[in-house]
């Protein structure tokens, strides 16, 4: 693997962002005023089952949060509603100030909402630099463009630096088709960061990974750019709680605790009721 990018590389993939998010006409004062993530009220119904119930939340930019629960405490439904795959049923969400809570998925992502998902979802038959590069361009100004890229394109030199980001420049040329797992969550992580991202949606990135794999997953995560925020869920609480600020506690949809990683690891409800059984 590829040592972890230096301070440099992250620069260039901070000065990319701050362009693209000029393309994209964000407005710098809205972003540097508002909460990147606002939940208030949030309710999603599948029927009877209250799958979220009554959840607020405030994120701050670049803040790095952890959400935590065993599994049908409605971690995934929260990132299902705030990413639009399935909008709440009730409720309101606003990123940056701007009310998101009726956007499709794709206006959320281009606004600067990315998300990582449980399941693999790659470009198979891609090398790992095109996949990267194909994300850059999905959410460019000239993505419909037909005309070859230049080497010294913008797009491709931001593929290039994510893919550092991740550990993986050493197989950029590979098919993705051949990767070990590890590696494919690495690179989901890159697909992620591509363009302009301001906060970033993790969904047990850890899942599966060897020892020596989480570690560098840890590594890549504390080295993103400061401006970048991100949300993770994770099992495994060696990872999640060395690489955020603060945490917040799901149980029954709901929300059960906020704190510092410190408190929350050393609650006795906190460890009756998640670590006590079993870290899933």
């Amino acid at each position: 693997m590829a040592a972890p990018y230096s301070n440099g590389s992250q620069h260039s993939i901070a000065q990319h962002s701050i362009a693209q998010h000029s393309i994209a006409q964000h407005s710098i004062a809205q972003a540097g005023s508002a909460n990147a993530l606002e939940l208030r009220g949030v309710t999603r119904a599948f029927g009877a089952l209250l799958a979220l119930d009554d959840v607020s939340m405030t994120v701050k930019p670049g803040e790095r949060r952890a959400v935590l629960g065993s599994n049908g405490a409605g971690k995934t439904t929260l990132f299902n509603a705030i990413s639009g795959d399935f909008p709440p049923t009730s409720g309101n969400i606003r990123f940056f100030g701007e009310d998101i809570t009726e956007f499709p998925t794709h206006e959320r992502i281009r606004r600067g909402l990315r998300r990582t998902y449980q399941i693999s979802q790659l470009f198979n038959g891609l090398s790992v630099l095109d996949s990267v590069y194909l994300g850059c361009r999905g959410v460019s100004r000239g993505r419909f463009s037909l005309l070859r890229p230049r080497r010294d394109d913008a797009l491709v030199q931001a593929a290039h630096e994510l893919v550092a980001a991740v550990h993986l420049s050493a197989i950029a040329d590979n098919r993705v088709a051949t990767l070990a797992y590890g590696q494919q969550r690495q690179l989901e992580i890159a697909l992620a960061l591509s363009g302009a991202p301001r906060l970033v949606l993790f969904d047990e990135p850890a899942a599966g990974l060897s020892p020596a794999e989480r570690i560098e997953l840890i590594e890549i995560l504390q080295a993103l750019p400061s401006h970048i925020g991100f949300i993770i869920i994770e099992h495994d609480m060696d990872v999640a709680l060395r690489v955020v600020e603060k945490v917040t506690m799901m149980h029954n949809g709901a929300i059960f605790k906020e704190g510092a990683p410190a408190d929350l690891d050393n609650d006795p409800q906190v460890q009756a009721l998640y670590l006590g059984v079993g870290h899933e």
